[in-house]
């Protein structure tokens, strides 16, 4: 395991899906909130490059979550549901991570 400042191989894959969870999640707020909205105008607003916006956008897209238009990016109907199960699954991993810190103390 590395210093302070070092990645450690033990924590580094939860910390690299969280960033990416976070910017998944952070683009479909976005979309949401503006929608519809293009690629170029969600990249500007929430300053992720653009192959990084379309990323996000094919993933939401193969969840079912948004769908293209010839304005942009839309929401579907699964959105709620969605925003339901991650609450759910976000306070059972705080949980988690709250056992665990103390599980070290």
């Amino acid at each position: 395991m590395k210093g302070k400042a070092g990645k450690s191989v033990l924590t580094s894959k939860i910390e690299t899906e969280i960033d990416l969870l976070q910017r998944h999640v952070a683009m479909l707020k976005a979309i949401m909130d503006n929608e519809p909205i293009g690629i170029i105008r969600l990249s500007e607003m929430l300053e992720y490059p653009q192959h990084k916006v379309r990323y996000s956008l094919r993933i939401l897209e193969q969840e079912g979550l948004i769908d293209p238009s010839p304005d942009g990016a839309v929401t579907t109907q699964k959105i709620q549901d969605f925003l339901d199960h991650l609450k759910d699954i976000l306070e059972t991993m705080s949980n988690t991570v709250n056992e665990l810190r103390e599980s070290i103390e």
